[in-house]
């Protein structure tokens, strides 16, 4: 007798999970909603990823995997310090104003609907934040080890500054997609690396 083998791909059927959650939320996304996007049956979804928050983590973690790190490294190898903090904030400001579902950021959602409320979640949605504060602490270092950067500045605080005007840029990308009030948080936010 042949064993029995998943006649799907997992990853692929990951990332449309990803991106019903990412669409609607986490409460808004009923069962019906996962089966009939992911295109496989009940049993299967069941089986493989278990219940509807364990998908759910799973599909912001691939989320983590693919949008945040992914990201980041790539942007960190390809460009300059401040180049790649600029980019950063372009990237995501040209991604809300052209996704006709203005989604924002999975992530940013997620902390908004469920961190408060949910403890594993909240410290992966932390941990990514972390992540990104990170990113930008390493590379206020960087530059000004190179002299791109002030030496004066707070590396520390900046990031944490620019951690927070990201944030908020993600926030006001769902409701006030508008290039102008976008273009401006970003700008004020990044003069501090000229400071």
């Amino acid at each position: 007798m042949m064993p029995w083998t998943k006649k799907f791909d997992i990853d692929e059927t990951l990332d449309k999970a990803m991106h019903c959650f990412w669409s609607h939320g986490y409460e808004a996304t009923s069962m019906q909603d996962l089966v009939q996007h992911m295109r496989i049956n009940r049993g299967s979804m069941y089986d493989t990823f278990g219940d509807k928050r364990s998908l759910f983590i799973a599909a912001l973690q691939r989320y983590d995997e693919q949008w945040r790190q992914a990201r980041l490294t790539a942007l960190a190898q390809a460009h300059t310090p401040v180049e790649a903090i600029r980019r950063l904030f372009h990237d995501w400001i040209e991604h809300a104003l052209n996704d006709p579902e203005h989604r924002g950021c999975f992530l940013t959602n997620t902390a908004l609907e469920l961190a408060a409320h949910d403890r594993e979640i909240g410290d992966m949605v932390a941990a990514s934040q972390q992540g990104i504060e990170a990113f930008f602490y390493q590379l206020i270092e960087q530059g000004q080890s190179s002299g791109d950067i002030p030496a004066a500045i707070n590396a520390s605080h900046t990031a944490s500054l620019l951690l927070a005007a990201l944030i908020g840029l993600l926030v006001l990308a769902r409701s006030r997609p508008e290039r102008s009030l976008l273009e401006s948080i970003a700008a004020q936010a990044l003069a501090i690396l000229d400071a």
